[in-house]
């Protein structure tokens, strides 16, 4: 598997403990609906939360949330609204970014919420 593909599972990997240490339930990752991805879909109480992570090891370019593009943000609300109809989700939603950097031997986590508004 190519490098960038393991950089970005261990973001996810990272992202999921960063939201479960954090009161959020995990309910799925890399959920897919046509040609969107979602990467991980939380709960925490009535609120579900539809979470792009961007894993970066080098912030040469910029930091990994600014790698989030209109396409990307269009798409995940696409395969969101599939699954809120799909699962009859009556609740409030948010659309968070998860930013992770690993640099080295550190790891620093960016929990942005409410980032598509």
């Amino acid at each position: 598997m190519a490098q960038h593909n393991e950089t970005g599972k261990q973001g996810e990997s990272e992202a999921a403990r960063y939201l479960h240490e954090n009161g959020y339930e995990i309910i799925t990752r890399n959920y897919r609906y046509q040609h969107a991805e979602i990467d991980l879909i939380v709960k925490k109480g009535k609120l579900l939360v539809f979470a792009e992570v961007k894993t970066r090891t080098n912030l040469t370019y910029g930091n990994p949330e600014e790698f989030v593009s209109y396409t990307k943000v269009n798409l995940v609300m696409k395969a969101a609204e599939h699954y809120i109809f799909a699962n009859d989700w009556l609740h409030d939603i948010r659309f968070d970014i998860i930013a992770i950097s690993l640099i080295g031997h550190k790891l620093k986590v960016t929990h942005i919420e409410d980032a598509f508004s």
